[in-house]
């Protein structure tokens, strides 16, 4: 006997329901990406009726901290693209000791944050460190370690620790390249090393490049790193405006200032990328087999990336191991920092799922209703991952403080649900990037068969799409969580009274060089930072060894 077929979903119930009407959670979906964005729109706002706040604050900080961050961004962008681009190539291309192992532990550095390795460097190597005095003893006053608090100091403690980026979409550029390539190029004459100088990277450059710009928005970004080295980037000129001058106007603008500087460097690394795009076809059997290296050259493939794994990563980790056992074994009380750790555990796993949240009925909506207005929307939700902690806490704490105003009570501004806006701003790019790239491998198919059999969308999200995307809300989670467990800028800016975090210990702490108390709450950020890190290149791995 023949089923009848289902009614369709608009007259379901008895009651035709409009096609046209977009269903609530849609809206919903729109009103978190507006809302998600919206404390950015003070930032330009900050110029209409105040645009003397700038000239009579700011003036003398800004072409110093301008010239500052372009420097630092120019080093940055330069130093992640040679060393990420050349260990990308290194790993991808030759085979030597360790290579396995080397593939995913080049990426480590990446949980390392960068304040945390200030700190330690300026600990074991700062003027007044054992390692100097006992150098100086030994050799005589005049010998130095070179200075860590200078514009070199930064460009390398950041570059160690951005490289990753570049690192990782090189060799994910470089895997997708085509044995036959570089063979074609040996055809002409090219030996195995100029091939790749002449063919790969070119292939490989927007991939590159795109890593680089990464790596240049998280320098222009950070505050601890640059605050603890008295490097005078824009970033501290907004922090010492809003805390030393109390000029929110003059912060805004700054902040305003940077922002522009920010795009204005992603529209230069666009436009001198051009058209350049690069669509692997790589299908089993045709990747690039890597050459042996034998002798004194495997032997240098194998030692400088453990070189670099040991001076940012493993070296690290043992300072700080060595440094909490000696706090806790002079007695330091664990009160603090159980509160502190509690804080931050507390923070990321609101902010977390919050993000996780918004990031879900934003993708939903550009899923089911795509069009010019969600795209824009998504879009515009995107921006505050790349604009700087210290921006966006500034840009949040403006209109809050006007509702608090309104409202008579200390509501939002100074308090966690203040705090948990800027995490959601910040982040929000993060969750939905990881949401949408699983969004892409759900087949349209079923939710058409879905509202078929007569789910609305709704329920076609609760019951069909998200099972489905359980793997990709678990990592857009992860990452978030880890994250917010180790962001410094918003968090110093806007914590609450007895708001502190593992993040803002280890900032207070080293800014009194008391580098003992600071090192088990480092030690616990830099372990916590490491799951994420791991259990994406296990990942990754096991997809590269899945693909057909």
């Amino acid at each position: 006997m023949a089923l009848a077929p289902p009614a369709p979903p608009e007259v379901a119930g008895g009651a035709r329901r409009s096609p046209r009407r977009a269903p609530g959670w849609t809206t919903a979906g729109l009103a978190v990406a507006v809302l998600v964005c919206a404390p950015l729109l003070a930032l330009p706002l900050s110029f209409a009726g105040q645009g003397e706040a700038l000239d009579q604050i700011a003036a003398d900080l800004l072409p110093e901290a301008l010239r500052a961050s372009i420097v630092l961004a120019a080093g940055v962008g330069l130093g992640t693209l040679a060393l990420g681009g050349l260990l990308a190539a290194l790993v991808s291309f030759y085979d030597f000791p360790g290579r396995r192992w080397l593939d995913w532990a080049l990426v480590l550095p990446m949980a390392m944050p960068a304040y945390v390795l200030v700190f330690v460097l300026l600990g074991q190597y700062d003027f007044q460190s054992p390692l100097q005095r006992a150098l100086r003893a030994v050799l005589g006053d005049g010998v130095r370690l070179p200075e860590v608090r200078s514009t070199a100091g930064a460009i390398t403690v950041l570059t160690l620790v951005l490289y990753p980026y570049v690192y990782v979409l090189g060799r994910t550029a470089f895997l997708d390249q085509s044995r036959e390539t570089l063979e074609a190029a040996r055809t002409l004459g090219l030996g195995h090393r100029r091939a790749i100088l002449r063919v790969a990277l070119p292939l490989a450059r927007p991939a590159l490049a795109a890593g680089a710009a990464l790596a240049v928005m998280e320098a222009l970004a950070d505050f601890g790193a640059v605050n603890l080295l008295n490097y005078r980037a824009m970033t501290d000129a907004i922090y010492r405006v809003w805390y030393g001058a109390f000029d929110q106007a003059a912060a805004l603008q700054l902040a305003t200032v940077l922002v522009g500087l920010t795009v204005s460097l992603l529209l230069l690394e666009r436009l001198l990328r051009g058209r350049a795009r690069y669509h692997g076809a790589l299908v089993r059997g045709e990747a690039v087999v890597p050459r042996r290296l034998h002798g004194p050259a495997a032997a240098l493939a194998a030692a400088v990336p453990c070189l670099l794994v040991a001076l940012v990563v493993v070296l690290p980790l043992a300072q700080l191991v060595v440094w909490s056992v000696q706090s806790l074994g002079d007695g330091a009380t664990p009160r603090m920092l159980a509160r502190d750790a509690l804080n931050s555990l507390l923070l990321a796993t609101v902010a977390a799922v919050v993000t996780l949240t918004a990031a879900v009925l934003v993708a939903a909506t550009s899923r089911a209703r795509p069009s010019r207005m969600t795209a824009a929307a998504v879009g515009a939700a995107s921006l505050g991952y790349a604009v700087p902690g210290t921006v966006v806490a500034v840009a949040v704490y403006v209109p809050l403080a006007w509702v608090d105003r309104r409202l008579g009570a200390l509501v939002f501004s100074g308090t966690v649900l203040g705090l948990v806006l800027a995490y959601v701003v910040r982040f929000h790019a993060l969750a939905l990037s990881s949401v949408r790239s699983r969004f892409a491998r759900i087949d349209p198919s079923l939710d058409e068969a879905a509202r078929a059999l007569g789910a609305d969308r709704g329920r076609v999200l609760s019951e069909v799409q998200l099972p489905l995307l359980y793997p990709g809300l678990v990592t857009a989670a992860l990452l978030v969580f880890v994250e917010v467990l180790k962001e410094l800028p918003a968090t110093a800016l806007l914590r609450p009274l007895n708001g502190d975090t593992l993040a803002i210990a280890v900032w207070e702490a080293t800014k009194d060089s008391r580098f003992d108390t600071a090192a088990l709450p480092a030690l616990l950020i830099v372990l916590v930072g490491l799951v994420p890190v791991v259990a994406l290149m296990r990942a990754s791995r096991r997809g590269l060894s899945d693909e057909p």
